[in-house]
């Protein structure tokens, strides 16, 4: 049973994102063998992405060399001010690729776990109606091809955050800003994918949704792509938020997302 809600104002409507992920470590306090257990594919992707990221740290000040060959022949000063410009603006994007990657593989290599955590979320609410029961090969066939689609997307805006990097000034900053909308606007999709599939709902529909309720979506994402950043944050915080973007998914569909009286 769906309900009417009031679109609230652009701030209201953020913190109340910030607070559904602040539901979702609930867990940690009242499923916390659940929610421990849902930690375990996020630990073993962070070490896989962890591997790359030490990677490009170490390759980090050739590639700002590499990328920056017509500053060559500038004064010392300017040349290395543009190329520590690149390296900040190549973390930017690396960052917001890594944290989407982080995202999809573990939800793929965790599927099962956080299947439980989003049905332990759904339980308590009062299970979800119409309820579609997809093949489990055919619904992980989807969820790679969209996950694809989605990475690409992210790449061409990696890209774009590193080219905006470039501004003088205030270009690393703005990147990193527009990083964390972006980032936390894909997080939050990848997230709530296991609750929009379990209604039979495509891509096209869950941005749908969660556009509609937009800043309240972005409360969310960009409160856990922030909580991301911070070092061994993510094991943490990725089973809370695949238990908060249950909720966001609800609310985004008019579901209850508080539980019966």
């Amino acid at each position: 049973m769906t309900m009417e809600r009031t679109k609230p104002g652009f701030l209201a409507g953020f913190v109340m994102g910030v607070r559904l992920l602040g539901r979702g470590f609930r867990l940690w306090v009242t499923s916390p063998r659940l929610m421990l257990i849902g930690a375990i594919p996020g630990l073993i992707t962070f070490v896989l992405l962890v591997a790359a990221g030490v990677a490009l740290g170490v390759n980090l000040e050739n590639l700002g060399t590499l990328l920056t060959p017509f500053a060559e022949n500038w004064d010392e000063v300017y040349r290395t001010g543009i190329r520590i410009l690149v390296m900040a603006a190549l973390v930017g994007a690396g960052v917001l690729i890594f944290i989407y990657s982080y995202t999809a593989i573990t939800l793929l290599i965790g599927q099962p776990f956080f299947e439980r955590i989003s049905e332990r979320v759904e339980g308590s609410l009062g299970g979800v109606p119409n309820e579609v029961d997809a093949p489990i090969l055919a619904s992980i066939a989807r969820g790679i091809g969209e996950s694809l689609r989605i990475l690409l997307l992210t790449i061409a805006i990696g890209l774009g955050l590193f080219l905006l990097g470039f501004v003088p000034l205030i270009g690393t900053v703005l990147a990193w800003v527009f990083g964390a909308i972006t980032g936390g606007w894909f997080l939050a999709l990848e997230l709530s994918t296991v609750a929009f599939e379990r209604r039979g709902l495509p891509l096209k529909q869950r941005r749908k949704a969660l556009g509609a309720q937009r800043s309240t979506t972005l409360g969310f994402g960009i409160a856990a792509f922030l909580l991301f950043l911070v070092p061994l944050g993510a094991l943490v915080t990725m089973p809370a938020a695949a238990a908060g973007a249950t909720l966001l998914a609800r609310r985004s569909l008019g579901e209850p997302d508080r539980p019966p009286a």
